[in-house]
């Protein structure tokens, strides 16, 4: 059996967390050797989504191929995402901003954490960004209080808890193309009924302040969309939220994330480690028909 490569694990569970996505909300789909495509569909400008998984043989041959997937589903906007680096989609009109870091962590407990019932909760001096990119409490939460102001996260079970996590994740990423937020525009109830998707939510004084995903494909557990509402920012909130997830999803399996520069440091904070820079493919004008 052939062992894949820790940034091989962490972009297929980016794929298998799209490929979730689009069961959930009835999207085409193409699971191709070298990438996994979503034809996402919820407005006409919304980004369909490439995640380049195996980019071996003849490169110019799979720029070519993505940019006919391109030109096939008529995408108005698209994101390729090239966790490998090797890419040049220019000649097809698309560019990239600046790299980002694919991450993994180890399995394993986390050392010296900062929240839970044996940690006081972290105060306005912990300037880490709490940014990557309610409901009811189950496995894996945990609790803190100080400083006038209690911090609570738990997992979400039900429908009313995945909106407010949803709510949290577009105003605290943000996530403009999401905003104003509707409820189930971006993360529809039926995710919940996905295997390996697990939503979690801070509240501060009961309040909703944050929010993450994971994603468990039976080999990692992803992260993705770790977010803190602006008013609760530098308080440690996204922090708790990522330590309560990392422990209660599969901490028996490696982590993985795609890190934004201001969520860099909190992540190598907790023991992530670099794999690879991402490029994230965006057209540069509207794709030619």
């Amino acid at each position: 059996m052939k062992t894949i490569s820790r940034l091989e694990q962490a972009t297929d569970n980016a794929a298998e967390f799209w490929l979730a996505q689009a069961r959930a909300h009835g999207w085409q789909r193409l699971v191709d050797p070298r990438f996994t495509a979503v034809r996402c569909a919820r407005t006409p400008e919304d980004a369909h989504r490439i995640v380049v998984t195996r980019p071996g043989g003849d490169i110019a041959a799979l720029e070519d191929d993505v940019a006919g997937l391109i030109r096939e589903w008529g995408s108005i906007a698209v994101t390729v995402e090239d966790p490998y680096g090797i890419l040049d989609m220019t000649r097809h009109g698309l560019g990239h901003g600046l790299a980002m870091a694919v991450m993994t962590r180890e399995p394993g407990p986390l050392e010296n954490p900062r929240f839970g019932e044996q940690a006081a909760v972290p105060g306005p001096d912990d300037r880490s960004s709490d940014r990557s990119g309610a409901g009811a409490g189950a496995a894996g939460s945990g609790a803190s209080s100080g400083g006038g102001w209690s911090l609570t996260v738990d997992e979400v079970l039900d429908a009313d808890g995945f909106a407010e996590v949803e709510h949290a994740v577009v105003d605290g990423f943000p996530i403009e193309a999401r905003r104003p937020w509707t409820r189930g525009g971006m993360l529809p109830e039926a995710l919940l009924e996905e295997p390996g998707l697990r939503a979690w939510l801070g509240r501060v004084d009961g309040a909703p302040a944050g929010a993450c995903l994971t994603y468990d494909d039976g080999r990692a557990t992803g992260v993705y969309w770790v977010a803190t509402l602006p008013d609760h920012r530098s308080r440690g909130v996204g922090r708790a939220v990522l330590e309560t997830a990392l422990a209660g999803a599969h901490p028996d399996r490696p982590a993985t994330l795609v890190a934004t520069m201001l969520g860099e440091p909190l992540y190598r904070k907790l023991g992530f480690t670099e794999q690879g820079r991402t490029h994230w493919w965006t057209p540069l004008a509207p794709v030619a028909e």
